[in-house]
């Protein structure tokens, strides 16, 4: 996020990663939800995929998590370079190649 913030990187999130965080903070009130949403849009690119890809990531059951699955068919859809995640395990049948915070911030020094 700050590579992102100081325009190093541009970054992507998928549309339903933003419905999930609005459930996860269902305890916040109505403005806060918002402007978190808000600040994540001005931040980040939000990405979608195809009815393809999403019935191709229902099919796919190398993966053992199909909201991972819809992250990387998201990725490939938006034609990113990289997943970055702290939880590299769960995509190791991902089109996209997959890297931690910190081997992304190596590779842009």
């Amino acid at each position: 996020m700050t590579l992102c913030s100081g325009e190093q990187a541009d970054g992507c999130i998928a549309l339903h990663t933003l419905t999930t965080i609005w459930y996860i903070l269902r305890k916040a009130d109505d403005v806060q939800r918002r402007q978190a949403l808000r600040s994540l849009c001005e931040l980040l690119e939000v990405v979608g995929t195809t009815h393809d890809e999403v019935v191709a990531a229902i099919n796919q059951d190398d993966f053992k998590d199909f909201e991972d699955c819809v992250q990387s068919k998201c990725a490939k859809t938006a034609k990113a370079d990289y997943i970055v995640t702290r939880n590299a395990g769960d995509f190791t049948f991902s089109e996209v190649p997959v890297l931690s915070p910190h081997e992304l911030t190596e590779r842009l020094r």
